[in-house]
Order: C-alpha cells, then sequence, then structure tokens
C-alpha cells in the first residue's frame, strides 16, 4: 500500500508541530530552572549516541533534566513515561557529557513535566536515578 502526497505533508506536518512543541517545553522547563536558581549549562546537547534535554547547575550540583510533555494527562503524566530503559539511556548520556566535558562533583538525573498550551511544568523530579 502506497502513502499519498497528502498523507506524506501531513505527517511532515504533524513531526514539525511535535517539534516546535517539544522545543517550546524545554524552554519553558529551562525558564522553570532559572526561576529557581539553576544557571544553564547547555539545552539539546546531543551526540550520535545520545542526547539531554537540559543540563543545568545549582548549589554545585548538575543537573540532567529530561523533559517530558503531554497535551494533557489522559494517557499518563510525563514522569509515566520515564521507563527504566530511558532511565538508563538518560544515564549513560549524563556519564558521556562528564566525561567529556571533565565534570567532577554531584551529579543528579532529573525530570520535568510539563502540559498545557503554552507549555507549563507541573511537575519536578530532582532525583529520577
Amino acid at each position: 500500500m502506497r502513502t499519498s502526497s497528502a498523507e506524506l505533508r501531513a505527517s511532515s506536518y504533524l513531526r514539525t508541530v511535535s517539534t516546535a512543541r517539544g522545543q517550546q517545553a524545554e524552554l519553558a522547563a529551562a525558564a522553570f530552572l532559572e526561576y529557581h536558581g539553576c544557571t544553564i549549562i547547555a539545552r539539546n546537547w546531543r551526540t550520535r549516541w545520545c542526547e539531554i534535554d537540559v543540563i543545568a547547575q545549582r548549589d554545585g550540583v548538575i543537573y540532567f533534566v529530561e523533559v517530558k510533555y503531554r497535551s494533557s494527562n489522559a494517557w499518563g503524566t510525563g514522569l509515566d513515561y520515564i521507563t527504566p530503559k530511558k532511565l538508563q539511556q538518560m544515564q549513560f548520556a549524563a556519564e558521556f557529557w562528564r566525561a567529556r566535558h571533565g565534570a567532577q562533583g554531584l551529579c543528579k538525573i532529573a525530570a520535568a513535566e510539563l502540559t498545557g498550551d503554552p507549555p507549563r511544568v507541573t511537575g519536578w523530579v530532582r532525583d529520577v536515578g
């Protein structure tokens, strides 16, 4: 069964909207962290093997933050989507970043949950792992 050009355009549009919403959520999460005294070190840090949504620091602790956005909580909250496999990926990415940047000291895997339009933080966990 072939995909029509209209279906391809619709699929591309939905990916674009989803990417834009994800970027809005990451901006909102970064603003939340700054409001609560964090310094943003990086956003959307990526390699070919891993990615970290937001890296922030406060009181000598580096937070590797996974941003989870859901338009509604009808099928669970954003935090519900942090599976053991996702947590393992987050830990790998954090260790990779630390090794690449020579980071010493205390680090934590954290998560920000966002919902709504515009996205707003509805949950924050400082130590997921």
